[in-house]
Order: structure tokens, then C-alpha cells, then sequence
């Protein structure tokens, strides 16, 4: 079982990865034959299914031409509640010192 919000956000993907499809005029068969997967794969992807290969949907995004913000989900650099922790640490450390 899914937590709530990545079951919203990954159905909220596979929707707006349709409407670029559509807006795109690409029919589901066509799309599926650039991706390299099965129609039924393609449906379940715009579905939201997680049983869909991360993969699939980095094709999709690719298609799309969005795969550039694929590597920024989880940057470091932007990772607040890591960041938080070590300042909380580092004054912790400071008290003592």
C-alpha cells in the first residue's frame, strides 16, 4: 500500500503525461511505439500505476521533453529537512564546545 500523497502525485503525473500526449496528437499506440512498451503499459502509466517501471515514465517524460527535471526530484542540494538536521546538529555541537 501506497502512502497517500505518492498515489495523488504519481496519478497526477500519469495525467499530465496524457494531456502532453494528446496535446502532442499522438495516438496511444504511436506513443507506446516511440516509449517501447505495451499499449496496456501506456494506459496504466497515464493510469498512475506504480507497477509501471520508473523507466517508462522517464521515457514518457523524454517524449515529452521534461526529462531534464528528473534529476533534480532529489537533489541534495535542495534536500531542506537534511539541511535542518545538521544545522540542528552543528548547534548541538556548538553548545558544548
Amino acid at each position: 500500500m501506497l502512502p497517500a500523497a505518492v498515489e495523488r502525485n504519481l496519478v497526477r503525473l500519469g495525467e499530465h503525461l496524457r494531456i502532453a500526449r494528446k496535446r502532442r496528437k499522438e495516438t496511444l499506440a504511436g506513443f507506446s511505439e516511440r516509449m517501447q512498451v505495451s499499449v496496456p503499459t501506456l494506459r496504466r502509466m497515464e493510469a498512475g500505476d506504480p507497477s509501471v517501471s520508473v523507466a517508462a515514465y522517464a521515457t514518457a517524460l523524454w517524449l515529452v521533453g521534461r526529462v531534464q527535471f528528473l534529476g533534480e526530484i532529489a537533489n541534495p542540494e535542495a534536500d531542506e529537512t537534511a539541511l535542518l538536521r545538521e544545522l540542528r546538529t552543528i548547534k548541538k555541537g556548538k553548545a558544548g564546545a
